[in-house]
């Protein structure tokens, strides 16, 4: 298989958060990789795997960091392919991680989805795919739905609920 997303963390620490991504896109059946990357521990790598990212057969690139939060952003000066930037709640709230990603300069975008939204990350992700796959397409549809449909039984399960005062 070759791998259509990549899931950058800078450390290891980042995992549980960023697991959500990697169950949504598996749960979908979207090939994809995995690896810890440092903008400031290992650079180098950095910068090969990002020039080299697209002749893998990459199409999207979720990054995740916390605190300083430098790796979407590096990442996104060196390739053309979409960066989708994960705040890392590790200091601050993650607000400080927030920020660095969603201020990027003119010329170097980088998507950023809220703190710890790694789900999100992985669900934009495969909408940008699906804008040339139907069946990226139909498989986007059927979660959108099932989502639908979860928020429809809450509701049952809430007319259930009885007190003196309520009226529904």
């Amino acid at each position: 298989m070759t791998p259509l997303v990549s899931i950058i963390m800078g450390s290891t620490s980042d995992l549980p958060v960023m697991e959500k991504a990697a169950e949504f896109l598996n749960e979908m059946e979207v090939p994809f990789e995995m690896n810890a990357l440092s903008a400031h521990r290992t650079p180098e790598e950095v910068e090969r795997f990002a020039k080299g990212a697209a002749d893998k057969g990459i199409k999207v690139i979720i990054a995740a960091a916390g605190m300083a939060a430098h790796l979407p952003g590096v990442i996104a000066s060196m390739t053309t392919l979409p960066v989708i930037g994960v705040p890392i709640k590790a200091s601050l709230d993650g607000m400080d991680a927030l920020l660095a990603i969603v201020q990027m300069p003119p010329g170097i975008p980088v998507a950023t989805v809220g703190i710890n939204g790694a789900l999100n990350a992985a669900i934009l992700a495969l909408q940008m795919i699906a804008t040339g796959d139907e069946t990226a397409q139909q498989k986007l549809a059927s979660y959108k739905e099932s989502l639908k449909k979860k928020i429809t039984k809450a509701n049952e399960e809430l007319a259930t609920i009885k007190y003196a005062y309520k009226t529904n």
